[in-house]
């Protein structure tokens, strides 16, 4: 019993720790995110995205890299592009590029894993953008984009933004709502980040090297024993890991990092991260807004796309020589508590993200800011949140066993 609550202890240490090392990553990534997203209006994008072509892809591309991380906002964005008439493959771009090349994913990883998977990160997602092209190019569904197309409401478009772009950088009532927005952010994933922030630190303690031997074959063996088949396995198994843990993507960094020092192959680390729109949230989500039909082809090609981006990326990167050695001790037995360039960061950000959220929430409360979101479920949203507080206390009592047994 008292193992049990001295590894209970180390949990919690280790969980926190995981999120001290990326609080000023998160802040930073959503600041930026937030004056993008009150200063690069959706219908500015509109109006520059073109429907066809590949500078449609290249703009959707684009401004999905400068947009918000949450698939929840990219949902909402990439159907109201398409609604208003983005290609659809412009709009797939865009939802990618908006959950796989956005900065603030790039710090994380960073962090958790190192440069070689923020350079694969970037790259497959461009890979991923590519795959998806090409196979709307092969298959062609017309009849069913035009179903798409037609269930979706077009009206009660709005007028375009007037207001130049330095007349806002300029104005109290913007930089209100960026503190809003900043505030948004945080709302959409603090669930998501608690609990695979907490889980990770669970996994990191408590489970066996045993269990990734047995989910992802070959496990721990080093990259030179897998096969092109290990490899496969790995990239189909990594999104069903991600799917079971239906947690975003900067929630699951943390788990990736653990997963590769497990001995986890390099493609099925990435075919895991690659995973959050592949989950059931937003399977159900792409339903509500174009039919079952067209949500099960784009899960079709998201996951297709993922794996031949995740293979892609891994021999690519072998023939190159720079898949990195995986190992646990880096992330897990590392001091996270020291008065570093981290310690610093983190104190610098913190006080701007009270000045931001005191600008929108107190000092501007008045100022009117708002943005599309997709619809969550109710049930899972419930069954997220209860899952946080008990996180919270999980790691309330973890800390306070971690200094008294």
């Amino acid at each position: 019993m008292n193992q049990f609550l001295q590894e209970w202890g180390k949990a919690a240490y280790t969980s926190l720790g995981f999120f001290w090392m990326a609080i000023w990553a998160f802040a930073l990534g959503y600041l930026v995110s937030s004056m993008i997203q009150v200063f690069i209006t959706e219908k500015r994008m509109q109006r520059v995205i073109g429907d066809k072509g590949g500078k449609s892809i290249l703009l959707g591309t684009f401004f999905g890299f400068i947009s918000s991380s949450c698939s929840f906002s990219a949902l909402a964005t990439s159907k109201s592009l398409f609604k208003k008439g983005a290609s659809f493959v412009s709009s797939i771009a865009f939802l990618l590029a908006s959950t796989n090349l956005v900065i603030e994913l790039g710090i994380i990883i960073s962090i958790f894993l190192g440069w070689q998977f923020v350079v694969g990160e970037y790259v497959g997602g461009i890979l991923l953008i590519l795959s998806s092209w090409a196979l709307i190019r092969i298959i062609n569904p017309k009849k069913l984009i035009q179903s798409a197309k037609k269930r979706l409401d077009a009206s009660g478009d709005e007028d375009m933004d007037k207001v130049s772009f330095s007349e806002k950088i300029t104005s109290y009532e913007q930089w209100a709502k960026v503190g809003k927005q900043y505030g948004m952010e945080w709302k959409m994933v603090w669930k998501d980040v608690t609990v695979g922030f907490t889980i990770a630190g669970i996994v990191a303690t408590f489970v066996p090297d045993s269990f990734f031997q047995t989910l992802f074959i070959n496990t721990g063996q080093g990259e030179q024993s897998f096969g092109f088949f290990t490899l496969l396995e790995h990239v189909i198994v990594g999104p069903v890991a991600a799917f079971l843990t239906f947690i975003g993507s900067m929630g699951n960094i943390p788990l990736a990092a653990l997963l590769y020092g497990k001995g986890v192959s390099f493609a099925g680390v990435m075919a895991f991260i690659f995973s959050d729109l592949v989950v059931f949230p937003v399977l159900r989500i792409n339903a509500k807004y174009y039919g079952w039909k067209m949500s099960l082809f784009i899960l079709f090609l998201l996951l297709t796309s993922l794996v031949a981006a995740s293979l892609l990326l891994h021999y690519g990167f072998d023939f190159f020589n720079l898949i990195p050695q995986g190992t646990d001790k880096g992330i897990t037995e590392k001091e996270h508590f020291s008065v570093n360039y981290t310690f610093f960061l983190n104190l610098a950000f913190i006080v701007l993200s009270g000045l931001m959220l005191y600008f929108g929430f107190f000092k501007w409360k008045n100022v009117k800011h708002h943005k599309e979101m997709a619809p969550k479920s109710p049930l899972l949203e419930k069954i997220l949140k209860w899952a946080a507080l008990v996180c919270y206390i999980w790691l309330a009592i973890g800390m306070i066993l971690k200094f008294t047994v």
